[in-house]
């Protein structure tokens, strides 16, 4: 699997306009698994970024709200509805997407904000959709 996840990165680095960096979490672990950047970032910081993402899409608040979504739409599936959340900070827009094929991978993208937000979206989920289940 590492293999793919780092061809999926290394595709995301490429194809996505405007990419500064781009790694995969997985929240079952809260590792970060791979990451590829244009910068250097020290480990701790990394670190963070996969705690950070874990709370984005599987803490506590978020499963609450999850669970009286499913509850108050009659929905008795496992999966999660948050998919995809895109964070703007000041100079960079973060996308993290839920890979489909396995739900406790987590892909992020960092970009300029200035990227075209579409086509962030469109690259990000057409580089996915192309490297299918990892």
């Amino acid at each position: 699997m590492s293999d793919r996840v780092n061809e999926l990165v290394k595709h995301l680095r490429e194809d996505v306009p405007d990419c500064l960096a781009a790694g995969v979490i997985d929240l079952s672990t809260g590792m970060l698994i791979t990451v590829e950047t244009v910068d250097t970032h020290p480990a701790e910081v990394l670190d963070l970024l996969a705690a950070a993402t874990f709370e984005l899409f599987q803490g506590r608040n978020v499963v609450m709200i999850e669970n009286i979504f499913k509850e108050r739409r009659g929905v008795s599936t496992d999966r999660h509805y948050f998919q995809e959340i895109l964070v703007n900070s000041d100079n960079l827009a973060h996308l993290f997407i839920r890979m489909q094929s396995e739900d406790d991978l987590v892909s992020v993208v960092v970009c300029r904000k200035t990227v075209n937000v579409g086509m962030l979206f469109a690259q990000t989920r057409r580089v996915i959709k192309e490297h299918g289940p990892l």
